[in-house]
């Protein structure tokens, strides 16, 4: 193979990758050095010149003509009077050499080395790229193609052709692709494995919840609403905390749209995930109260040091505020930054009819009372109030020891 056939080659494979002028003539340059330096140990009185667009290779050897018995005779660009003058009989001592170099010259595997070389530089230089156009992207919305469902992750392919990776752990649980499918999701994360750049994408991120607001909603794009803050369990339920530096524009109105024109898109691309906007504040008691929605607060205790809150609600009030499966007081907790405990607001008379905890500790073991007080609860109608899911959540005891509270509890008042 000659170097014109070698060079035309490569180039119209770099060109078939997008690979520009410059990069090529580089990693042409750098590969044909590399050949250098094999056979001749150094490439620093080498000249190479290349014409991609002609497949032009010229590659110069360069030696300073010293006399025949001189000490240097044996460096790399040095060249002995009686060999410089086999090249050219009238050549002097000091005068320099120009010596043509062929590619024959470097033996017939060194060339098909040379080709491999050059299309592994030009596919490793494309994964660098990918890597780098997706690095560039993490945070922004693509829209991709499903290709193959695999158990625990779903390949989907870009515009281009490179497969992007959307695992079971980032899709909605109510996530049902098929192949062919278009799917929606940010670009979560970009690493490279073994060389290979391996894109992830995301659909519970909040983030990407954040970019389909920033479609659906003009304010939220141009910045005149601010969300400061989003919290979500997906496909279940997510509260978007939003704030308007323009007293004319309703935050909270403008993400809803008419009639719930905007949200509804976002809804349906969730797979109808419940979102709750709400008018971010830095009043916490009306923050709070605004998480907790749509239970309506009656007071509210704050521990700063603990980062806790004690929330007192009407009982009619309690099951909203913790929301089916609990969802609403652990989002509203997430979204204040403080652990949110519910309480049953007693009216005079229930308080007066209560009975402290410490009462049942021949009945009731005391390390069981002391959990119960950690959760703040310190009377037995204050647990009566809450319900058998509720103390699995905020406690540690097991069901049958909650079971057995309820019933000595219970036999109390109903004696």
């Amino acid at each position: 193979m000659d170097a014109k056939i070698l060079i035309e080659s490569f180039a119209e494979f770099a060109r078939s990758k997008n690979v520009d002028r410059p990069t090529m003539i580089r990693i042409l340059e750098d590969v044909f050095r590399a050949m250098i330096r094999k056979k001749y140990e150094s490439d620093d009185n080498f000249d190479v010149t290349i014409n991609a667009d002609k497949g032009d290779l010229e590659i110069l050897r360069i030696r300073e003509i010293v006399d025949d018995n001189s000490e240097d005779i044996w460096d790399h660009d040095k060249i002995s009077l009686s060999e410089a003058r086999k090249l050219e009989p009238d050549f002097e001592i000091g005068e320099e050499t120009y010596e043509r170099i062929e590619l024959e010259d470097f033996g017939r595997r060194a060339v098909m080395m040379a080709r491999q070389t050059l299309i592994q530089r030009i596919k490793d230089l494309e994964k660098d790229i990918l890597f780098q156009q997706y690095e560039e992207l993490v945070g922004e919305i693509i829209t991709a193609e499903v290709y193959q469902i695999l158990g625990r992750e779903i390949l989907l392919m870009d515009s281009d052709g490179n497969e992007l990776i959307l695992p079971k752990s980032e899709q909605i649980p109510k996530d049902r692709f098929r192949k062919g499918d278009t799917a929606k999701a940010i670009v979560h994360k970009v690493e490279m494995v073994n060389g290979n750049p391996r894109i992830i994408l995301s659909r519970t991120s909040p983030i990407f919840l954040e970019r389909l607001f920033e479609n659906e909603v003009p304010e939220v794009y141009d910045g005149l609403i601010t969300i400061k803050k989003i919290v979500r369990e997906p496909g279940e339920r997510a509260k978007v905390a939003v704030e308007s530096y323009d007293d004319r524009i309703d935050p909270v109105g403008a993400c809803v749209g008419m009639k719930g024109s905007r949200i509804h898109a976002v809804v349906r691309e969730l797979q109808n995930e419940n979102i709750d906007v709400i008018n971010y504040t830095d009043n916490l008691d009306l923050y709070v109260s605004r998480a907790l929605s749509p239970a309506k607060v009656s007071s509210i205790q704050a521990n700063e040091e603990q980062k806790r809150l004690s929330v007192f609600l009407k009982p009619d009030q309690v099951s909203l505020a913790i929301g089916k499966g609990g969802f609403n007081i652990r989002l509203a907790s997430r979204l204040v930054g403080y652990e949110i405990d519910v309480f049953r607001e007693l009216s005079e008379y229930e308080e007066e009819e209560d009975v402290d905890l410490s009462e049942f500790s021949d009945e009731i073991e005391d390390w069981v009372i002391l959990e119960l007080k950690k959760t703040g609860l310190d009377t037995a109608k204050s647990v009566l109030a809450l319900t058998k899911e509720d103390l699995t959540r905020r406690t540690e005891l097991e069901e049958e020891t909650i079971d057995e509270i309820f019933r000595i509890l219970r036999t109390e008042f109903e004696q």
